[in-house]
């Protein structure tokens, strides 16, 4: 069967192998992404999923203010041992991830965080978006899907193109200080903070009223 690059993209995103490796693997495990995992463990070629399974509870919980204090950022990153969460390129790492979030401003770290019911609704509003451009009912629901993704790539940090280098996402940025640094790295979850988000700004409308109450 055919290999789609979407497989290849998530396989070498879980386990950090090469792109020709993860096609091999999927070729020799007819598609099937958790044998091709396997295939790689066994090969040796999967680094990054050899140490997924490691518990990591050292780290640091980095900041980062942008813009003059308009934009604040605060993202806990998890690695195994006190020694590498006090190296400077593991706290690079951290500050890059804040930085990342603090200019893309993602919901989530993973898909899988994403709730079920806001994953429906926005279902439902790209399929009926798709219907009034008039495209075939046939296809919509593939034509969902494919959105969906882009969906993934826009919201979730982990699916994002990272901000230094758009040809790498940062799942992939992940698995290759994994790789580099020999422990088992985790983005574990973020929060960031915009001046005035959320609120109402009722500038205008104040200015009317102070206004009107002078003509009284």
């Amino acid at each position: 069967m055919a290999v789609s690059a979407s497989a290849v993209k998530e396989l070498r995103e879980r386990t950090g192998a090469g792109m020709l490796d993860c096609k091999k693997a999927l070729d020799h495990t007819d598609g099937d992404i958790t044998k091709a995992i396997e295939f790689l463990r066994e090969k040796g070629l999967a680094a990054a999923a050899n140490k997924a399974g490691r518990i990591a509870t050292e780290g640091v919980v980095e900041s980062y203010i942008h813009a003059g204090g308009r934009i604040g950022v605060l993202v806990e990153v998890n690695c195994e041992t006190d020694f590498v969460a006090k190296t400077d390129q593991f706290r690079e790492f951290a500050r890059d991830i804040a930085m990342q979030i603090a200019a893309a401003n993602p919901k989530f770290v993973r898909r899988e965080e994403v709730p079920g019911d806001e994953l429906e609704k926005e279902r439902e509003i790209l399929r009926a978006q798709a219907l009034n451009e008039g495209k075939p009912e046939k296809i919509v629901d593939k034509m969902v899907e494919g959105r969906i993704s882009k969906y993934y790539e826009e919201y979730c940090l982990l699916e994002q193109s990272f901000i230094k280098n758009p040809d790498q996402t940062v799942s992939e940025l992940l698995n290759e200080k994994i790789n580099k640094i020999g422990e088992n790295i985790s983005i574990r979850r973020f929060v960031r903070y915009e001046l005035g988000e959320g609120l109402e700004k009722k500038v205008d409308n104040f200015v009317e009223e102070v206004m009107s109450q002078a003509k009284l």
